[in-house]
């Protein structure tokens, strides 16, 4: 199983709108990939590790497959789909990291 995260960063000039990113853009995202979805989380950054300071990002989505190939072929014919509705969420690029889930 592998978990790709879509991580935001978090900066004093970011716009994020957390409330279309919840309800239109990850529905449709769910939506177009389909059953090789296994599971979706959104984490909403609150704080850092220092007191008083801001999260690191201002969202991260995560996304569970059970392979690489199997996340490039589901997302990759609506990659060009997703990157255009950032514009109507936030102003800032996310960054993306793909991680082996390892159980314990």
């Amino acid at each position: 199983m592998i978990k790709v995260s879509v991580m935001y960063p978090n900066h004093k000039d970011v716009q994020f709108n957390t409330d279309y990113y919840q309800n239109k853009h990850l529905p449709m995202v769910a939506k177009l990939i389909g059953s090789s979805l296994k599971g979706l989380e959104l984490d909403l950054g609150i704080a850092s590790r220092v007191p008083g300071e801001s999260a690191p990002y201002v969202a991260i989505a995560h996304l569970r497959f059970d392979n690489v190939a199997t996340f490039q072929e589901a997302f990759g014919p609506h990659a060009a789909t997703f990157a255009a509705d950032v514009k109507n969420y936030s102003n800032v690029e996310a960054e993306l990291q793909i991680s082996e889930l390892i159980p314990f």
